[in-house]
């Protein structure tokens, strides 16, 4: 892969001594460019409208603008930059957070290089990823357990269930799921109560841990 196919990536953290580290950590994965580090979340909404990345790093708490506060405004502003929360935060109250800003991944700061490295091939790919230790505090925060869902559940969607339920677990509102399926917005909410009854679940929270469970997002 060549210069210009490199992964751009900006990483965001208030301390310059994690920030130094990552930049270390990540000459270790193949195929990656850190085009730059900013300590002060505030200026990284005004960095990117002159700059350009593929993927932003953020940490999830810091002055000013939390991780989650500075996703908000990247979807907010539609830009087509991919943003991983690397944090220690493992309870489910800030994971859930996390999930309805729009995060494409949410990795914990003791993971290994090489999830990082594989998570990052995967968010890339349009896919999402979440450390495996958060998916377990999710289930027990949140009283859903997918582990009661046998897989042969999956069968028993519909093509169009099996699509609005990928379009629930990137985040996307009934009316955008509408617009984009060329569907009415009722027949999208009719969906979206068959998807809570077939699997068992409760919320949009208990939808998209499943279909990331079961490498539903593509």
């Amino acid at each position: 892969m060549n210069t210009t196919d490199r992964i751009k990536i900006l990483l965001v953290d208030d301390h310059q001594m994690i920030l130094e580290s990552l930049k270390l950590l990540f000459r270790r994965i193949p195929n990656v460019e850190i085009v730059n580090t900013i300590s002060d979340s505030r200026q990284v909404l005004p960095w990117l409208s002159t700059n350009k990345v593929d993927l932003i790093v953020s940490d999830f708490n810091m002055p000013y603008l939390s991780g989650v506060d500075l996703t908000l405004q990247i979807r907010h502003q539609r830009l087509a930059i991919k943003v991983i929360l690397l944090t220690m935060l493992e309870d489910a109250a800030h994971i859930r957070e996390a999930i309805k800003a729009g995060v494409n991944g949410y990795i914990l700061k003791k993971s290994e290089r090489e999830e990082l490295e594989r998570a990052i091939e995967l968010i890339m790919q349009g896919k999402r990823y979440f450390s495996p230790a958060i998916i377990d505090e999710l289930s027990a925060y949140t009283d859903e357990d997918q582990n009661n869902a046998q897989p042969a559940t999956i069968q028993n969607l519909t093509e169009r269930e099996i699509e609005v339920l990928k379009h629930i677990a990137m985040e996307y509102s009934s009316p955008e799921i509408a617009d984009k399926l060329c569907i009415s917005l009722s027949t999208v909410e009719t969906h979206r109560r068959n998807l809570f009854h077939k699997l068992n679940v409760k919320s949009a929270i208990g939808l998209t841990k499943y279909a990331l469970k079961h490498g539903m997002v593509e």
